[in-house]
């Protein structure tokens, strides 16, 4: 009897004569390392005689050749022994493998008894308890705890003849150490006198099967109260346990799996619950089609079908079993198990042929099975919503027990859970990727390169709930400026990618035409308000946003920003310390009906600018404060370089797990123009000057070294200068800047009216200037200001 108690055997040693029986124990090498008086006793070996010698040689002449060891973990025999007088004894002894998880390298207990239990008389009180008291199986042991009787149906479960194992204790019977728990009990019962409830599972053959029983020991007294021996009977609920272990099995499966939106996590998960609780060892192989989120083939599989190994768990550290490792292909013919359960749809218990079959074309599965003493292999297809994602492979090879169809059962049971969760953790992989490259697509792929501002970005999608509406521009102005803006839409996924994207194509043409940041957001606002209504029931708040819309101007070096619900901004002068700038706070983007204010403020050049969304600087672990200091220091630790800047910020303000909310993070480093590459002129109202202003521009040409744009200038000028003396107002003023690529033509005047392109008829006598303008240069435009307007050309400048 092999026996595993539930309820904790410590108490007092066994304290009656162990001379009762004959033992040996004997190690993996056949070599003895223990002998009992009991066994001296038997054959007459002393144990300085024998202990340290191989055991063969106590085996009788005539059966040497025999193996003394058996190969099951218990074995009963009748052996041909040699005493040391020289005369042959034949003794049934019992042999028990004291730690079957050692294999050939566990000890053996060999054990028999001697003639000191006498046989039953038949009106003996004990036999009379026996046949009142004991409805099941039931087992009576004298008053120094060695086997007196049993009935038959204890004699069935032992799996041994009621003769042999008389006068046997039951840690002899069991020969394992589990078994001492159980002679535990017995001893406390029996000097106590008060019974015990023992929960113990038992392995009918000396085999490790799970038959569960209740066992009640009880004292077993005679006339006088005296107790004469212990009376243990057994209840087997083997089936009860086994359907609430399963029932235990599902419901740690439902909780377990599918705790997140991973797939390898969930597929992990799954083989995590199932071993050891339903196999020794276990892979999940998915469909390679699903890689990336992709959607599973309709209809049954070609074979050989390709699995990719997404996860695998094994009784034993490093799951030594495995052939393919986690992320690796591997291709599966029509004979495999996987393929056969892929084609059937359910759960399949390859035979020892099939599993034969297949191997003999797979050397290293054959080798790793085995190497592993693989003797039972389940495959469960993992379908869900009508698709097959991929296949669980159960294999058993520690415990002895074949896959039984409750098995099978539960194996699928709870493989239609797990395939719910990652049918669920693909569509959002997918899901999430396609709002990952929506996102990508829809911000800028480069920042351009402008005259005002060197400029460094970082994007970082939540590491949980996935894209947000972030998002950030840097846009070429007219005259050298150039604006910044940094927003953010509320919620997550595609839905506020595609806001985020509508918001940052009305910033660009909105900054087109040059409105100030205040009356962008404005306009912004109204769009927004807009989009609420088309989402939602027609009120606002369905769709909300925050936006920091900044405009720099190299000449003048003036930054005007305004923001609606954003965070200030943090600068750096040159030299200086980081702090924020105190921008006039607007409200949030979609309220609708509320003003926004513009601040401006003189920036050295040099001065280093950073626009960041909120998801940058809250956290649940530290404050608002804070986080603005570590982002402070960053800027302090990388004042050279905007790139390290951007690293070192995310680095110290976001976990290392990812960030819970989207972050997207500006930093500009500020230019000048020097007053060498801008030259300005104050036109008198008078049209017969426009030919000594042409002069004095081809001179400044001149002087800078662009003699060759020279004539396209003078037309240009001429027109622009003509028109404002014809149709502007009074002061009228001429400027001209360059840089390296680019030469821009302004000219402004006090008039709001702002003139419009048009394609003038045969015989019109004007309408042509603008045309012209807008062939000669590479674009044109006018821009609205305090004191009027400006009408501005670009031309480019060849190399050299």
């Amino acid at each position: 009897m092999s026996s595993r108690s539930e309820t904790s055997g410590d108490g007092p040693g066994y304290p009656f004569d162990e001379t009762a029986t004959a033992r040996a124990v004997i190690d993996g090498d056949g070599i003895l390392v223990e002998w009992n008086e009991g066994a001296r006793r038997l054959l007459g070996h002393a144990p300085a005689d024998v202990v340290g010698l191989p055991a063969a040689r106590l085996l009788a002449a005539q059966a040497r050749p025999a193996a003394p060891l058996p190969a099951d973990d218990r074995r009963s025999a009748t052996l041909a022994l040699r005493h040391r007088d020289g005369r042959t004894v034949h003794v049934w002894v019992l042999a028990h493998r004291r730690r079957p998880e050692a294999g050939d390298r566990s000890e053996w207990l060999v054990v028999t008894p001697l003639d000191t239990v006498a046989a039953p008389a038949e009106h003996d009180s004990l036999v009379s308890a026996f046949l009142d008291q004991s409805p099941c199986a039931t087992a009576i042991y004298d008053d120094q705890l060695r086997l007196y009787r049993v009935n038959a149906v204890m004699a069935e479960s032992l799996g041994l003849p009621q003769e042999r194992i008389r006068g046997l204790r039951i840690a002899e019977i069991g020969g394992r150490p589990q078994s001492e728990e159980l002679e535990a009990h017995m001893l406390r019962v029996l000097l106590s006198g008060r019974r015990e409830d023992v929960r113990t599972y038992l392995g009918p053959g000396g085999e490790d099967h799970r038959h569960a029983w209740s066992a009640r020991i009880a004292p077993l007294t005679d006339a006088t109260g005296r107790v004469r021996g212990v009376c243990m009977t057994a209840h087997d609920f083997t089936e009860q346990s086994l359907a609430r272990k399963r029932l235990q099995l599902v419901n740690e499966a439902s909780i377990r799996i599918g705790s997140t939106l991973d797939v390898t996590r969930t597929a992990q998960e799954l083989a995590d619950v199932c071993v050891p609780a339903l196999a020794d060892f276990v892979s999940v192989d998915l469909m390679a089609t699903l890689d990336h989120g992709g959607e599973p083939d309709a209809g049954p599989p070609a074979f050989p079908v390709s699995l990719r190994r997404a996860a695998h768990r094994s009784v034993n550290p490093g799951s030594p079993e495995a052939v393919v490792k986690p992320g690796q292909l591997d291709s599966y013919p029509e004979s495999s198990p996987q393929a056969a359960s892929l084609l059937a749809g359910q759960p399949v218990a390859a035979s020892d042929a099939a599993l034969a079959h297949w191997l003999a074309h797979d050397p290293a599965r054959r080798r790793q099975v085995r190497e592993s003493g693989i003797h039972a292999t389940m495959s469960v297809p993992i379908r869900a919503r009508g698709a097959t994602l991929g296949v669980a492979v159960f294999t058993r090879f520690r415990r002895p027990d074949p896959f039984t169809p409750d098995d099978m059962l539960l194996a699928e049971e709870v493989t239609a859970r797990a395939a719910v969760c990652i049918d669920n953790a693909r569509r959002f992989s997918r899901e999430r990727e396609t709002a990952i490259a929506l996102q990508r697509s829809l911000l800028p792929l480069n920042l351009p390169h402008t005259a005002a501002v060197e400029a460094a970005s970082r994007y970082l999608p939540a590491a949980k709930a996935g894209v947000g509406g972030d998002w950030f521009d840097v846009i070429p102005l007219s005259g050298m400026r150039v604006a910044m803006v940094v927003g953010d839409v509320v919620g997550h996924g595609v839905q506020a990618s595609a806001t985020m994207g509508r918001l940052r194509t009305a910033v660009r043409t909105l900054a087109d035409i040059d409105l100030a940041p205040d009356e962008l957001l404005t306009h912004l606002d109204d769009l927004v308000v807009r989009l609420s209504a088309e989402a939602g029931s027609g009120t606002t708040g369905e769709v909300g946003a925050s936006c920091l819309y900044a405009v720099y101007d190299p000449v003048t070096r003036v930054c005007t920003l305004a923001r609606a619900g954003h965070p200030s901004p943090v600068i750096l002068p040159p030299g200086g310390r980081p702090r924020e700038v105190d921008v006039p706070p607007g409200p949030a983007l979609g309220l609708g009906g509320l003003p926004f204010e513009s601040a401006e403020l003189t920036l050295a050049e040099g001065t280093v600018l950073a626009l960041y969304t909120d998801g940058l600087v809250d956290s649940r672990d530290r404050g608002l404060d804070e986080s603005l200091r570590l982002l402070h220091r960053s800027l302090e630790r990388n004042p050279d370089s905007l790139d390290d800047a951007c690293h070192d910020i995310l680095d110290s303000l976001l976990p290392a797990a990812g960030a819970p909310d989207d972050v997207a993070l500006l930093l500009a480093r500020t230019k000048g123009l020097p007053p060498s590459q801008v030259a300005t002129w104050d036109i008198p109202a008078d049209p017969a000057l426009v030919a000594p202003i042409r002069k004095q521009v081809v001179g400044q040409l001149d002087t800078w070294g662009l003699g060759e744009a020279g004539f396209t200038t003078e037309l240009v000028v001429s027109e622009l200068v003509t028109n404002a003396i014809r149709y502007g107002e009074r002061p009228i003023r001429l400027r001209l800047i360059h840089d390296a690529t680019t030469l821009i033509v302004e000219v402004s005047d006090s008039s709001h009216t702002a003139p419009h392109l048009r394609r003038a008829k045969t015989f019109d006598e004007g309408g042509r200037g603008l045309l012209l303008v807008a062939q000669l240069t590479q674009r044109w435009g006018s821009r609205h200001t305090p004191e009027g307007k400006t009408i501005w050309a670009e031309l480019p400048l060849t190399e050299g």
